[in-house]
């Protein structure tokens, strides 16, 4: 490794910022790996293969804070994970201090931060996605739930960290979502207006791809699982694991999909000047008339991330940095054969409100097996101890030769993790749950 090299700063302190720390320092080119604020995860000292890690103490929406230390540290690059710092316009304050930053812009982040800007934006643009209606009166949204007696979809318009949604079988579980969102505002002010759509049946998909605002390069594709508990069951949470690449999906298909979803929004997007450089991320359901589009989100996913970049071979930081000089279609993408699986622990109470200081037990002996990545999403470290700092802890990452294996090895390592009332999903990547 060089003696000096580039210096990254990661935004965020989550299991998807934890992947991007590993994937970054794994990089020729990289010396040091900043996360603000990380987690008890994103903490390394420097090896032959890898650059160092080091938390810093920053909440992730303190944009004045983050543009400080970037200039105090001469940051090579910013890269940044969750929604909320993107939607708040960190990619415009860092543009306009003359700071390199990955990631879109305020404007083009609206793809994420308001369901109703991406619905109309995909109805004007002819791009397939569920027939809806937006509202932000609770009388005028009840009396259309009440004129559509087939299974609905109410969504919090706004940013609610992957649980605004509510997929209702009845006139009475969708009304009781609206009053949630509109009267009781459980989510804030990202339940001020809310989207009504039809309820659409198949298989999902999450469709990821780098963009430099013109070119499109699909990532591999993922599948994750968003209710709680086996057999998709029980509420929708931030996803409790994933798989990838999806082996029901062909490459061509991927293409396709690319070619009549993504690159349509970024086009638009353009259009509208408010080109998109980053990650563009659309959750699809793969329905019996094509894809339709769930959600458009503007970054990684999480937990797909962390499923997705153990894959990649190629160096991230060169295709990062493609996109921001417009030269993506040049970038080398190569990726790994076989299977990633990855399964999230959570705590007690997930979604819901949830204890902390839980301490975590056997992180060592599962990051010590072959082919696997323990990734921190809720943690801390109290006193050289881990303990749990949020809902979803963990996500144990696993690489196998196909779906199955790589399924095998993930959960082997999951039986060597062990806290105070851990629950997962014991069907990701499986035909039948794991026992």
């Amino acid at each position: 490794m060089a003696m000096k090299g580039k210096r990254i700063l990661i935004v965020g302190s989550g299991g998807r910022e934890h992947a991007l720390a590993w994937a970054l320092a794994r990089s020729p080119e990289v010396e040091t790996v900043y996360v603000a604020p990380g987690n008890a995860g994103t903490r390394w000292p420097a090896r032959s293969d890898r650059a160092s890690a080091v938390p810093v103490p920053i909440p992730a929406e303190d944009i004045k804070g983050l543009i400080a230390f970037a200039r105090e540290r001469a940051i090579d690059l910013t890269v940044v994970g969750p929604e909320a710092p993107l939607a708040l316009g960190m990619v415009d304050a860092f543009r306009a201090a003359g700071l390199r930053i990955f990631g879109p812009t305020q404007a083009a982040a609206r793809l994420e931060s308001s369901k109703a800007f991406a619905k109309e934006l995909m109805r004007r643009c002819g791009i397939p996605t569920a027939d809806f209606a937006v509202f932000h009166d609770l009388d005028a949204a009840r009396s259309y739930v009440r004129r559509h007696s087939s299974p609905l979809v109410v969504k919090a318009s706004g940013l609610a960290g992957g649980k605004g949604t509510f997929v209702c079988e009845t006139v009475q579980e969708a009304e009781e979502a609206l009053r949630l969102l509109i009267e009781e505002r459980v989510f804030g002010e990202a339940g001020e207006t809310v989207v009504i759509e039809e309820r659409l049946e198949g298989r999902e998909l999450s469709l990821l791809a780098l963009t430099d605002g013109q070119t499109v390069r699909p990532l591999l594709p993922a599948r994750d699982h968003k209710r709680l508990r086996d057999g998709d069951q029980g509420p929708n949470t931030g996803g409790m694991g994933a798989y990838a690449p999806v082996p029901d999906i062909s490459g061509e298909e991927i293409e396709a999909m690319a070619r009549i979803i993504l690159q349509p929004a970024v086009e638009a997007l353009a259009r509208q000047g408010a080109p998109f450089t980053g990650v563009l991320y659309a959750g699809l359901m793969l329905t019996a008339h094509g894809p339709f589009v769930l959600e458009f989100n503007a970054r990684l996913g999480d937990p797909e991330a962390q499923a997705i970049l153990p894959l990649l071979e190629s160096d991230l930081l060169e295709a990062l940095e493609a996109c921001l000089d417009r030269r993506l279609e040049e970038a080398p993408l190569r990726w790994r054969s076989g299977s990633c699986v990855t399964v999230v622990l959570a705590v007690p109470g997930y979604p819901g409100p949830v204890p902390k200081g839980i301490p975590i037990f056997g992180l060592e002996e599962a990051e010590a097996m072959e082919d696997v990545w323990v990734f921190h999403a809720g943690t801390a470290d109290a006193n050289g101890q881990v303990v749990n700092a949020g809902g979803r802890v963990l996500a144990v990452s696993a690489w196998g030769a196909d779906l199955a294996a790589a399924a095998g090895r993930a959960y082997a390592a999951v039986s060597r993790i062990h806290f105070e009332g851990m629950h997962f999903r014991c069907d990701i990547g499986r035909a039948r749950p794991f026992r």
